[in-house]
């Protein structure tokens, strides 16, 4: 029995056009709202969105019939709001139910109309899709453009860009890992036998604190830097067999888990517990053969997280930055800072995506005339198709210039365009300090959702920052007129 909004209000709330913003506040919160409340108050860009959330509902013969849930509006905004504001679910939940003006658009009273439970918000935003939330941002960034007027009616400047979205994960070592493995191993062997009455694992708590003090043992043991080879020798000697130990300690473990698997009865249990089986041995063979072999292990073989396999090592060669733990998010600005669209690049490389993602952004937004980008996204083979869906391109080449090229590149108008291409930095900061640093949702579906709430997110903070200047400007010539008119009747 899902709806999109609430037909009928309640005697103490008041509409959302009624909801009174502070205009003179700089937190990022008013100017999301102010968008919200632009989206809902418009019945155009409200009846677009509103079609698009009917798709959430899972059967719409059934949309009538069974236990009310949240309605699609609530979770919209509590959606924006998490991301926008880079909150996690505690700090939403606080909000949802005191903040004042967050309440009234939820269609709530100050002190009345229910309040949110933790895992009801957890629950409810997860049921965005990253295809729904494009649909959105494509009827929210062309409402903006509406609001901007003539200039963005004429050609875009689209500015493509890419930066990593890290996952929440630890430093990734191999003996951190496979703890991680062997923890979820034993605990959930522990839990099913306790839940089931049976004996065994009754130790489960002990051995993971036994476990976790070998690793940080471990971690403390630093090779020697001392000049005699006899105490270097040594040294490796106690590394090493500190090393071997854990893992046989770890082999005895999983022996054990192995001859009582055929016991669990819990299905996704089982397939779970096989999994971080399968994972604990391939990373005992890696410790193996690096620190007892001494092998190199191929970057292609090693594991970052098991828990978010999708994670990647990424080294950009940025200052103070020698490595990032995410994926590649590759991003499209206009000139007016609305992302026009995005790409989760897995396994990609910038220069992999630099038509690819233009030709989807040029789908929707037909008037883009010129497109900039950095030295990463060139090949000769991506100019030479941009050039040819584009007025104008700018893509500098690396190496060496030709002279025709050099010439191309020192023109004033390409060097202001290599200038106005700085913009989306700008906007790629402005992401990370709105809830885009760091993905705290699980798996590449969740990283996906969680990337693209945050750009819907920015584009309507966006919208709001430009109603709410519209505003100021028209409330000071109110003012102005009434300040020229008491003059004149003073006159």
């Amino acid at each position: 029995m899902r709806k999109n909004e609430e037909i009928q209000k309640t005697i103490s709330e008041i509409d959302i056009s009624e909801i009174e913003i502070d205009l003179t506040c700089r937190d990022e919160v008013p100017k999301l709202l102010m968008g919200l409340k632009y989206i809902y108050c418009n019945s155009e860009i409200k009846a677009k969105i509103f079609k698009i959330f009917e798709e959430m509902i899972p059967d719409k013969k059934k949309k009538r019939i069974g236990r009310k849930g949240m309605n699609i509006w609530e979770i919209f905004v509590l959606g924006m709001l998490r991301l926008n504001c880079n909150w996690d679910f505690d700090k939403l939940q606080d909000q949802a139910n005191n903040h004042k003006a967050i309440r009234q658009m939820l269609g709530k009273t100050e002190f009345a109309g229910g309040r949110y439970a933790l895992q009801t918000l957890r629950e409810n935003i997860s049921l965005f899709t990253p295809e729904i939330l494009s649909k959105i941002n494509e009827v929210v960034v062309k409402a903006g453009h509406d609001l901007i007027g003539k200039k963005a009616k004429k050609d875009l400047k689209a500015k493509v860009d890419s930066f990593v979205v890290e996952t929440d994960v630890h430093f990734p070592t191999d003996i951190s890992l496979l703890f991680d493995a062997v923890r979820k191993i034993i605990t959930g062997m522990a839990g099913f036998f306790k839940k089931a009455g049976l004996r065994g694992f009754r130790q489960s708590k002990h051995t993971v604190e036994k476990l976790k003090k070998k690793v940080m043992n471990i971690q403390r043991l630093k090779r020697s830097t001392s000049v005699d080879q006899a105490k270097i020798d040594k040294r490796e000697k106690l590394i090493k067999r500190e090393y071997r130990n854990y893992v046989k300690d770890i082999g005895n473990i999983l022996s054990k888990v192995t001859g009582f698997l055929k016991l669990v009865t819990d299905i996704p249990l089982k397939i779970a517990l096989e999994h971080y089986i399968r994972l604990a041995v391939k990373l005992m063979d890696q410790v193996d053969r690096r620190v007892l072999k001494g092998e190199v292990i191929p970057h292609e073989e090693k594991i970052f997280s098991i828990f978010e396999p999708h994670t990647e090592w990424i080294s950009k060669g940025k200052a103070g930055v020698p490595q990032e733990l995410g994926v590649r998010v590759c991003v499209v600005q206009d000139q007016f800072g609305f992302m026009l669209n995005h790409m989760v690049m897995e396994k990609k490389t910038d220069d992999a995506v630099a038509v690819s993602i233009m030709e989807e952004t040029m789908s929707v937004f037909k008037n883009i005339k010129q497109a900039s980008y950095d030295k990463g996204f060139y090949t000769p083979k991506n100019k030479e198709r941009l050039e040819q869906m584009l007025d104008r391109i700018i893509m500098t080449r690396k190496g060496r210039l030709t002279v025709d090229e050099k010439e191309q590149e020192n023109s004033e108008k390409y060097r202001a365009a290599k200038r106005e291409h700085r913009a989306v930095e700008s906007g790629i900061s402005a992401m990370e300090n709105h809830g885009l640093d760091r993905c705290l949702d699980h798996g590449i579906a969740g990283f996906k959702r969680y990337v693209s709430l945050s750009f819907l997110a920015r584009n309507i903070q966006i919208m709001g920052h430009i109603l709410v200047q519209k505003e100021i400007k028209r409330l000071e010539r109110e003012a102005r007129f009434l300040e020229k008119k008491k003059i004149m009747n003073v006159a």
